[in-house]
């Protein structure tokens, strides 16, 4: 008998590492720039300031009731899920020490950009391994499935509302915030379909070992 991890494929293994690496790398340069951090961290922020957690735990929190909401649009979870969940946050940290000095408010916003492009190319990577995607993107796929409407607009849709409440709870919002907030969703689009993944369609199987 094979092993499970072979059954996976290599491709699809090595697929999901790369696309984790890439959002890791864009995560920390768009932190790197003090623009302002993704909607989903300024919920975990907000939710911070509410509850006296960690931002650690609160994000944990989070992810778990994202989780529940998977249940009722059917959307399978994979290993990818749970590799997504642990590694991400390590690439991230991993690539940190590594940002440059950036001088001036256009610098820090163009390094910003380039990191948002680095975290739609790697999420639309990793998606299209098959092997799950991770809490929130999974959400956003399996909305998209069940509702029929363009991913981006999903997307959006929900990055607004995460903001929105993240700030109303006390989060720092930033001109990166909004602007990761208004064009993930499109880019991210434009990732899956370059790498073959229609989130539109019922035939995405998620692929888990045996």
């Amino acid at each position: 008998m094979k092993n499970s991890w072979a059954n996976l494929g290599i491709k699809s293994i090595g697929r999901l590492l790369l696309g984790l690496y890439l959002v890791g790398l864009g995560l920390a340069m768009m932190i790197h720039t003090g623009l302002g951090v993704p909607p989903w961290d300024v919920l975990s922020q907000g939710v911070q300031v509410q509850t006296g957690w960690s931002f650690g735990f609160s994000a944990i929190v989070i992810s778990a009731i994202v989780l529940l909401l998977w249940i009722p649009i059917k959307q399978q979870p994979g290993i990818g899920t749970i590799i997504n969940a642990i590694l991400i946050g390590p690439f991230a940290d991993l690539n940190e020490p590594l940002m440059p000095e950036l001088d001036g408010w256009l610098a820090n916003l163009l390094w910003m950009v380039l990191g948002l492009l680095f975290a739609a190319i790697g999420s639309g990577l990793y998606i299209s391994a098959n092997l799950g995607a991770g809490p929130r993107d999974g959400l956003m796929v399996g909305l998209t499935r069940v509702s029929g409407w363009p991913f981006w607009i999903i997307r959006t849709i929900g990055e607004s509302l995460v903001l929105l409440t993240g700030w109303l709870l006390g989060g720092t919002v930033g001109i990166g915030t909004a602007l990761f907030a208004v064009a993930i969703g499109y880019l991210m689009q434009m990732s899956m379909k370059l790498f073959g993944f229609d989130p539109k369609s019922d035939s995405n199987g998620v692929k888990t070992p045996k």
